[in-house]
């Protein structure tokens, strides 16, 4: 893919079927009975269809990890629960992309394995690929891989727009108090304000 300008670049995290499908492994992003799950999906697939209709360009990211996560720094709980559950192994259904939420042929993928998209991981040069202005930024889950890929990009100097119901955490208040927290470091705005933003001139 060659060097294009872009206003803003969309950054998808974790739309993977561990963490949004009722039979996934993990539930930090959405509870295993959520009632709100079809609204994040559904509101994550008109994200990504706006943004590629607008030429946005649309880096997916996802977590994975060798068989057997070997050299996962379990140095929290959140990675304990996922190497004793044998969660998000690269090639397994688990890791694989939700239903209509994967990337399209020629996008760039991220893989890594932290919270930070960034760490570790080859996002920063792809998102200079672009040299945004701005970065749209929604996943699973709010809490813990979109708050900390906020924060950073924000550090980097991005402004940074979290497009809120295409998010979402364990529970309603995991999420809110998320959203409350980036406010000051980020716009947080629903997907049709960020779909009217990317068609605006």
């Amino acid at each position: 893919m060659s060097m294009l300008a872009a206003h803003s670049v969309l950054l998808t995290l974790h739309y993977q079927n561990e963490v949004l499908h009722p039979n996934g492994k993990i539930r930090f992003g959405v509870a295993e009975a959520s009632p709100e799950r079809a609204a994040i999906v559904a509101a994550a697939q008109r994200l990504m269809a706006g943004a590629r209709a607008q030429g946005v360009p649309v880096i997916s990211v996802r977590v994975a990890f060798g068989e057997g996560h070997r050299g996962v720094a379990q140095n929290a709980e959140l990675w304990r629960r996922v190497v004793a559950d044998n969660a998000m192994v690269d090639g397994s259904w688990g890791a694989a992309f939700y239903d209509g939420l994967g990337p399209l042929s020629g996008e760039f993928v991220v893989t890594h394995q932290r919270n930070n998209a960034f760490h570790g991981s080859p996002l920063a040069d792809l998102v200079a690929l672009f040299r945004p202005e701005r970065l749209v930024i929604a996943g699973v889950s709010t809490t813990y891989t979109v708050e900390s890929t906020v924060r950073h990009a924000s550090d980097m100097g991005y402004r940074v727009v979290v497009a809120a119901d295409a998010c979402s955490s364990a529970s309603p208040a995991m999420h809110r108090a998320s959203l409350e927290a980036m406010a000051l470091i980020a716009e947080i705005a629903t997907v049709d304000a960020v779909l009217a933003q990317f068609a605006a001139p």
